[in-house]
């Protein structure tokens, strides 16, 4: 079961990978939690959120680790993007950034049920040059 619960989550970070909102919503349970830096709710909540980030900075995940346990999956990763759309109503600078991330997630029957994500919001804000939101 873990080695599947690793490959639901795999999907979703491909689909992340690729900008397809549709898709990583597709990997999350109807009912599902999703816990961020930027707030926490269902899908409906996260759905904006995440097409924000990945249209305004095209973000990229590098898996740099992950386990699973029974239902539980934990990833350590190397986040990457760029400002290259205004945030917010912030401005676009065109700088970079890079951050170490991680993620929990709970997987049942093939889809993510819960999710908890953390970063260093501030650092990447600072390498591309922006104010905090």
């Amino acid at each position: 079961m873990s080695e599947q619960n690793k490959r639901v989550v795999l999907t979703y970070v491909d689909a992340f990978n690729r900008g397809d909102v549709d898709a990583v919503c597709a990997i999350f349970a109807s009912d599902a939690l999703i816990h961020g830096v930027l707030g926490w709710g269902g899908v409906a909540t996260a759905r904006p959120i995440w097409s924000d980030l990945m249209r305004c900075f095209q973000v990229s995940l590098e898996v740099d680790a992950m386990v699973a346990e029974g239902d539980t999956v934990a990833v350590r990763y190397t986040e990457r993007g760029r400002s290259v759309a205004s945030f917010r109503g912030g401005p676009v600078t065109g700088r970079g950034y890079e951050v170490f991330a991680m993620e929990w997630f709970v997987v049942k029957e093939g889809h993510i049920e819960r999710r908890w994500g953390v970063r260093d919001t501030g650092s990447m804000f600072r390498q591309m040059g922006l104010a905090l939101p």
